[in-house]
């Protein structure tokens, strides 16, 4: 159980602070409900953009890094289809270092030409880096691409091509933060050693006359049912042959979601897992195979993607793959292998509490979602889901009619 309390500012920032004597730091996280789904389709990879400009200095801090050092902190940020994150950790003594530099960059964030061009050149060097010239690299512009028509997450959080970025223009980037970089679109989290009451006054002091912004409008178009399986092969400059099947799922706080994420951890949650135990270590049909679920807040997708052994074809690892997705439809989940997935899932949740930064993410994460205290209620959530939820589920998910299928082969 994750304490907290809540405190709505003025201008709309939702400001959550819990308390934690078991160590001598403190994690601020401002989360920013802004991801790559708010982007238009022809200005696409702006959120990430903005996680690295955000750090490019602003009114009265020219230069971000440099102060939080000095206070012995340290820092990052990541964005991702629905939401951008931003968090630092440091001695609980200097927290209004971090609440200084994060208000600034709220309030005042420098966006000059000269910024814009450096971190434009990082973000498409990283482009390039990851998605162009890594083997697999582009994967999420091929699944995403043929699993939306309609709705934005049919492009990949780094955006669609390396040209949006490379011809957007100051007013652009200042638009995109005048809109969505705001009090009112954030959550601030702070975790640590701290008194909530001495906290407050901090916060109010550094974030509160920060004016509140347009009142965020997620403009997103409404996915179409899918009416038949998608296929698409890539030949490229990869190592191996590669298979990925994708299968929608409902949004994050769906009812339908918990079954479907144990579903994902039955397939693929450690070595004892059926996926690995049963097509890489007993049949030897795959070098390594994963799933997993996005997540989205927005109806996302369950992820099963393998590494094909050599001399094995494709379509024998494709069919290895659904007989056993096939199988959880068949026939309910034995008790004991359900029981092991939710001790799991728990003693993970647990373990995660043991981090301040962890416990500051989560509270925006959850309180983004609906409310945080949320965040105390799923384990009990997920003990609840049986195995004839599951299994109703997996009839529901696994069809062909609700698939794609990605396979890389060497050229």
């Amino acid at each position: 159980m994750v304490t907290f309390t809540r405190t709505i500012l003025a201008n709309g920032l939702r400001v959550l602070v819990h308390e934690d004597r078991n160590t001598p730091l403190v994690a601020v996280n401002v989360l920013y409900q802004v991801g790559s789904r708010d982007e238009l389709p022809d200005r696409t990879g702006f959120a990430h953009l903005f996680e690295h400009l955000m750090f490019s200095g602003s009114r009265n801090a020219p230069d971000f890094d440099d102060p939080l050092q000095e206070a012995g902190g340290e820092n990052n940020a990541y964005t991702t289809n629905d939401y951008t994150t931003f968090y630092e950790i440091l001695p609980v003594e200097n927290l209004e270092t971090a609440l200084w530099l994060e208000s600034d960059r709220m309030l005042a964030l420098k966006i000059t030409k000269k910024a814009l061009n450096v971190q434009r050149r990082v973000v498409v060097e990283e482009f390039k880096e990851t998605c162009l010239n890594e083997p697999y690299g582009d994967v999420w512009h091929h699944l995403s691409d043929m699993m939306y028509k309609k709705h934005p997450y049919r492009w990949p959080v780094i955006g669609l091509t390396p040209e949006h970025v490379e011809n957007a223009t100051i007013e652009d980037v200042r638009s995109f933060y005048q809109r969505w970089y705001t009090p009112n679109n954030a959550v601030l989290a702070i975790a640590g050693n701290i008194q909530t009451e001495a906290v407050l006054p901090l916060v109010e002091k550094w974030f509160g006359n920060i004016p509140a912004g347009p009142v965020p409008l997620h403009q997103l178009s409404a996915e179409p049912p899918q009416k038949k399986l998608l296929t698409r092969l890539v030949r490229a400059d990869v190592p191996v042959p590669a298979v990925y099947l994708a299968f929608r799922t409902p949004p994050r706080l769906h009812p339908e979601f918990y079954p479907v994420d144990l579903l994902s951890d039955v397939l693929s949650h450690g070595t004892s897992s059926r996926l690995y135990r049963r097509l890489v270590k007993e049949r030897q049909l795959f070098t390594a195979i994963d799933a997993y679920v996005t997540a989205n807040l927005d109806p996302g997708l369950l992820i099963v993607e393998g590494k094909v052994s050599e001399s094995v074809s494709t379509d024998a690892a494709l069919a290895a793959i659904w007989s056993e997705l096939e199988a959880l439809g068949a026939e309910p989940v034995d008790q004991r292998e359900l029981e092991k997935i939710k001790n799991r899932f728990e003693s993970t949740i647990v373990f995660s509490e043991t981090s301040i930064l962890n416990k500051a993410q989560n509270l925006a994460f959850y309180e983004m979602l609906e409310k945080a205290e949320l965040m105390n209620d799923e384990v009990e959530t997920y003990r609840t889901v049986s195995s004839l939820d599951m299994q109703r589920m997996a009839k529901k998910l696994f069809r062909k009619t609700n698939a794609a299928v990605l396979v890389y082969e060497p050229k």
